[in-house]
């Protein structure tokens, strides 16, 4: 092929192309004519329509200005709270919450004071507690190796040398119920100590009562010998009723003076409290 064929080919070639770029802008210049136009014609619809100034006027026309009465209701008639139904006030509450309780407090106040006062029928202390047969007493004291406690009278029972009554009768005179039971054999003594109130315990290598609060020693039958106690160990009356021993808890009596030794008893073996004195 020579050169004039090709360069004829190709403007041909060209020629179409050329047409076909043309059809193509034209037929795309149509339709964006045609979206113009659409768009043209809203906007002139637009313009057309109420503006928002011209709206609010015509609301503001339109308002009205009238007040709005509302029907009438009719007031009930007034009538008294039930007090049942409002229920206590504050005050009130507090009134007989107070009022009640001082009233139980100062109720069992009393009823405790009565029980601790009133001896009931079945006795215990402060009242004759009756404490076994006398032969039974004596060997339970004996067993216990010369000392025998009693906890429903709260008392120390020993037994007391016949062979002292003689003393025992001069120094006791005034207290008949306690030299009552000396001489059937026995003597029931207080447990708290004169001093301060302690309870004695006994020792048992001396055979005293020991006080380990403050030192105070009494002999078998409560006699002081040692310490700041003041007296003796205080001691109840003792009756024997057909054999039976009863120890009048109601009354206490007071020890013996400082220094008042009836049975001649010293210490038998070292002291648990103290030295003691001789």
């Amino acid at each position: 092929m020579n050169t004039t064929t090709t360069l004829i080919i190709a403007g041909a070639v060209l020629a179409v192309l050329a047409a076909i770029v043309l059809l193509t802008a034209s037929r795309r210049r149509e339709t964006t004519g045609v979206l113009s136009r659409e768009t043209r014609s809203r906007d002139e619809s637009a313009e057309r329509a109420v503006t928002g100034k011209q709206y609010e006027r015509e609301a503001v026309a339109s308002r009205s200005t009238e007040l709005a009465v509302p029907a009438s209701v009719a007031v009930a008639p007034w009538s008294p709270p039930d007090p049942e139904v409002i229920g206590v006030s504050r005050r009130q509450f507090f009134n007989r919450a107070t009022f009640t309780l001082m009233s139980a407090g100062l109720g069992g106040f009393g009823a405790a004071v009565i029980g601790y006062l009133w001896k009931g029928a079945e006795g215990g202390f402060g009242s004759k507690i009756n404490a076994g047969k006398l032969d039974d007493i004596v060997a339970g004291i004996r067993s216990n190796k010369g000392f025998l406690y009693l906890p429903e009278a709260r008392a120390w029972v020993t037994e007391y040398p016949k062979e002292s009554l003689a003393k025992a009768e001069a120094v006791y005179a005034g207290q008949a119920p306690v030299f009552a039971g000396m001489s059937s054999g026995i003597v029931a003594l207080y447990q708290k100590c004169p001093h301060l109130g302690c309870r004695v315990p006994t020792c048992a290598t001396s055979q005293w009562f020991e006080c380990p609060c403050h030192g105070s020693q009494f002999n078998r039958v409560g006699e002081k010998k040692g310490g700041p106690a003041p007296r003796g160990m205080d001691r109840f009356a003792v009756s024997i009723n057909n054999g039976n021993v009863v120890i009048d808890t109601g009354a206490v009596f007071g020890g013996p003076a400082i220094g008042t030794n009836t049975t001649g008893q010293e210490a038998e073996g070292p002291h648990c409290v103290g030295g003691g004195s001789h």
